[in-house]
């Protein structure tokens, strides 16, 4: 080879080099340089759009006698239609059955004012899914509940029944597109509002909570299960009124995948038995979570994984974003409180279970710390303090 192919060649090979070390930097920068946040969340799901309205008959808002039948009357009556809205005014509805909103419907009331509430024999009938909703979509394609109050009455009746936890107080149940906005629960004896084997859902502008001490447990606040393609947006959840409180929010893969489900902008005071938000694997994975800009305070624990069954679900590609978690407390059965956020495969079947999750943004403050495992893609930046 002649000198000036030499001193090409050379050249060529400086330049090669210098290439691959500017793409190595810049790979680098990709991974340790925090990347944009996440925008805003809204509702994909609609819920009922017909505006039809068809008023109950033979109801009376007066805490008495069982409204229930007028009420579901009116729900078929709008079904049967087509579609529409059925109107509850101010006042009190008791309720000895729960109610089924079907198909292209929605039931809104006038406010937190207009309260459904389980009467004294609500107990002697359970749900055809079993449990003992107060209200369920129960298989509905576009429904919505809207603008009330929905009381279980777990302070009067008994509701320590074994079937206790197959029915929810408000739940989206095998349901598309259905809408739970600006819902308040009250006195529940089991999960306040459930979203259990549905699809693009969404729960906001809602309320959850739980004045017991002593009488029951697992009370949790907004519970998805076996569930994709939601929102659960700008709810107030306080799970510690009283002792009986579990975890605030949850996302849970008991059956089916729980995926691409965006929790953002909640105020969530967790129970004495719980947390902040669980995100509770079963046997099937968890993933595409965004936990975005909620608040989380009062409880013995922040964010927090669990294994149920025998845990073998993932958890992978979950964002932990702009959080504030702050002033954790002791619960009744837990000594001392946990961490701000604690994401751990201990006590899973398989190891190495959790992969790409990402915390940034956060803030905490008296909180305890920030526990997640050394698996691929996890990265952490460290939280604000005080």
């Amino acid at each position: 080879m002649d000198r000036f192919a030499v001193r090409s060649a050379l050249v060529s090979y400086a330049l090669a080099a210098l290439v691959g070390i500017a793409a190595g930097i810049a790979a680098v920068a990709q991974l340790s340089l925090p990347q944009q946040p996440i925008t805003a969340s809204s509702c994909t799901a609609t819920g009922a759009t017909r505006s039809a309205s068809f008023a109950p008959t033979g109801i009376r808002a007066d805490d008495a006698g069982d409204d229930r039948d007028g009420i579901q009357r009116a729900l078929d009556a709008a079904s049967a239609a087509g579609g529409g809205i059925v109107r509850l005014p101010e006042g009190t509805f008791l309720v000895d059955r729960g109610l089924t909103v079907p198909s292209d419907v929605a039931l809104e009331g006038s406010g937190a004012a207009t309260v459904v509430k389980a009467g004294p024999s609500f107990l002697s009938t359970p749900a055809p899914s079993g449990g003992y909703p107060v209200l369920t979509t129960a298989g509905a394609v576009n429904a919505t509940i809207a603008h009330l109050t929905v009381d279980q009455s777990g302070d009067t009746l008994d509701g320590r029944v074994p079937d206790r936890l197959s029915g929810y107080l408000v739940e989206i149940r095998r349901s598309t597109n259905a809408m739970v906005d600006d819902v308040h629960t009250r006195n529940p004896f089991t999960y306040s509002i459930a979203v259990a084997g549905s699809s693009r859902f969404c729960v906001r502008r809602s309320s959850t909570l739980v004045t017991s001490s002593g009488r029951y447990d697992q009370l949790d606040g907004i519970h998805v299960l076996d569930s994709s393609d939601g929102q659960i947006i700008d709810n107030v959840v306080d799970q510690r009124g009283g002792n009986d409180g579990d975890d605030g929010l949850v996302a849970h893969s008991l059956g089916a995948p729980v995926r691409n489900v965006t929790y953002a902008g909640n105020k969530v005071r967790g129970g004495t038995h719980g947390g902040g938000l669980q995100i509770a694997a079963g046997d099937e994975p968890i993933q595409g979570l965004v936990i975005k800009d909620n608040e989380f305070w009062g409880s013995p624990f922040g964010i927090r994984t669990g294994q149920y069954d025998h845990g073998r679900g993932s958890i992978h590609d979950i964002t932990i974003e702009g959080n504030n978690i702050h002033d954790l407390v002791t619960g009744s059965s837990i000594s001392g409180f946990g961490n701000a956020v604690e994401i751990t495969d201990s006590g899973a079947s398989l190891p190495g279970k959790i992969w790409n999750v990402v915390l940034r943004f956060n803030r905490t403050c008296r909180a305890g710390s920030v526990v997640l495992p050394r698996t691929s893609g996890n990265l952490v930046s460290r939280p604000r303090g005080c």
